[in-house]
Formats: structure tokens, C-alpha cells, sequence
């Protein structure tokens, strides 16, 4: 494959990626060198202990890294833009359109207070030309895509109303629901029994081969990070394990 077509294969290159915490008592370097590819239609699992530098490697691709941290150096590129080098505007409009993420808690990507229809439409009329009507629509067909039952029931009920696993997948169904093109998922298996996280995990594997959408997952969970289909480790902010892409 030439140069140029690599490059417009790959939804996301990061390339000596640099992410510190200048904290009282001195610099952190939460990443440190860190690159790696992802084509369009991929799964990527990033795994590491606690404080391995894998949730801030995420955070930093997303631009959600607080103070006192910061990227202070590489390149994050989605689809050949330099994401760091972007005004916070023009970020703005990729985050949750484009790039999406998934926390590990639920509740952070839903609003405990807005029924689930309001807080799907709300995201796809943002970013769409669709009616209330077809966004609606649109947001049923999503749950119904997560494998969710009775989503026209769902679209009606308060997060707090559903189980730890369906909130999940409802998290997940909200981040999709705009057909993003890259989704980072932190831990987003953490907190579900052992069947449920297979039967989310498949799911991931059928939507990146039928949309091209591409999945970075963030994990502690080797076991977990070995369905991908590439896996990298990290420790102390460093890439230890980086196989050849396939």
C-alpha cells in the first residue's frame, strides 16, 4: 500500500504522544512517547495496571485532560488532523459527533435528570438535519442495535431505572447514535458480570466490521483486551508491548 493510502485507511495515528501533571512536588509524565495506528473498521485495546498511563493516553486523544495536566507533545491525528493543534471550537463540534467516548461509569455520559429519548434526540439534532421525528427513530434503532429489549420502552425511562448493565449499554447506544467514526471506551466493561461484558464486546467487534467505525478500548483486563484486534500494554507511561499491526 502506498504512503497516502495508508494514511487515508487510518482513522487515528498517534505519534509521540507526550501528556505531563505539573504538580508542587514536580512533573509528572503520565505518557510518555507513546505512538500507535488505527484503520478504519479496527479494534484497539489499550491494557495496563493502575497508573499505567492508559486512561490518560484516552483522555488526551478525547482533549479531557484537566489541570494540572496537559499534552505537551506529538501529534494526535484523526483522519490526517492534528487534533492538539485545533481551536477549542473546532474540537468541540468532533467531540460527540465524530469521536465519541464511553466512560466506565455510566452516569457520566447520561444526565440522571432527562429521560433517554431527550438525551439521544438532543445529540443527534445537534449534529444532524434530521426531525425530532427521525431522531427519535434513529434513537430507538440504535438501542435496538445494542441489543437493548423493548427500546421504545427504554427511550422513555430515567437512567436511574435501568440495571448497571442495560445503563451501560444505553451509554454506549448514546455515544453511537451519532455514527461516530472513532469511540474510545474507558473500562467500559468494568462494572458488568462476565456475560454481559462478552455479549457488549461482540457487539463492538459486529459494529466495527459493518460501519468502519473505529474502537479504542481502554482496559486493566488482559483477558479482556485479548478479543481486539490488536492489543498494546502500557507501564509508567511507556508502550512495553506493541505487536506488528495485522
Amino acid at each position: 500500500m502506498s504512503a497516502s493510502g495508508h494514511a487515508n485507511s487510518m482513522t487515528l495515528e498517534v505519534r509521540n504522544l507526550r501528556t505531563q501533571f505539573f504538580t508542587r512536588d514536580g512533573v509528572l509524565p503520565a505518557v510518555d512517547d507513546v505512538s500507535f495506528s488505527l484503520a478504519r473498521g479496527r479494534i484497539l485495546g489499550l491494557v495496563g495496571e493502575s497508573g499505567s498511563g492508559k486512561s490518560v493516553t484516552g483522555f488526551s486523544i478525547m482533549g479531557l485532560v484537566d489541570p494540572p495536566g496537559r499534552v505537551v507533545g506529538g501529534e494526535i491525528l484523526y483522519q490526517g488532523r492534528d487534533l492538539t493543534k485545533l481551536a477549542p471550537r473546532e474540537l468541540r463540534k468532533l467531540q460527540g459527533n465524530r469521536i465519541a467516548m464511553v466512560f466506565q461509569d455510566p452516569m457520566m455520559t447520561l444526565n440522571p435528570v432527562l429521560r433517554i429519548d431527550a438525551q439521544m434526540i438532543e445529540a443527534v439534532r445537534a449534529h444532524t438535519s434530521m426531525s425530532h421525528a427521525q431522531a427519535r427513530e434513529h434513537a430507538r434503532d440504535t438501542l435496538g442495535l445494542m441489543g437493548i429489549p423493548s427500546p421504545e420502552e427504554r427511550l422513555r425511562a430515567y437512567p436511574h431505572q435501568l440495571s448497571g448493565g442495560m445503563r451501560q449499554r444505553v451509554a454506549i447506544a448514546r455515544a453511537l447514535v451519532t455514527d461516530p467514526s472513532l469511540v474510545l471506551m474507558d473500562e467500559p466493561t468494568g462494572n458488568l458480570d462476565q456475560t454481559t461484558a462478552a455479549t457488549i464486546l461482540a457487539l463492538m467487534d459486529e459494529l466495527a466490521k459493518e460501519s468502519a467505525c473505529a474502537f479504542v478500548i481502554v482496559t486493566h483486563d488482559v483477558g479482556l483486551a485479548a478479543h481486539q484486534d490488536r492489543v498494546l500494554k502500557l507501564d509508567a507511561g511507556k508502550l512495553v508491548e506493541q505487536p506488528p499491526e495485522a
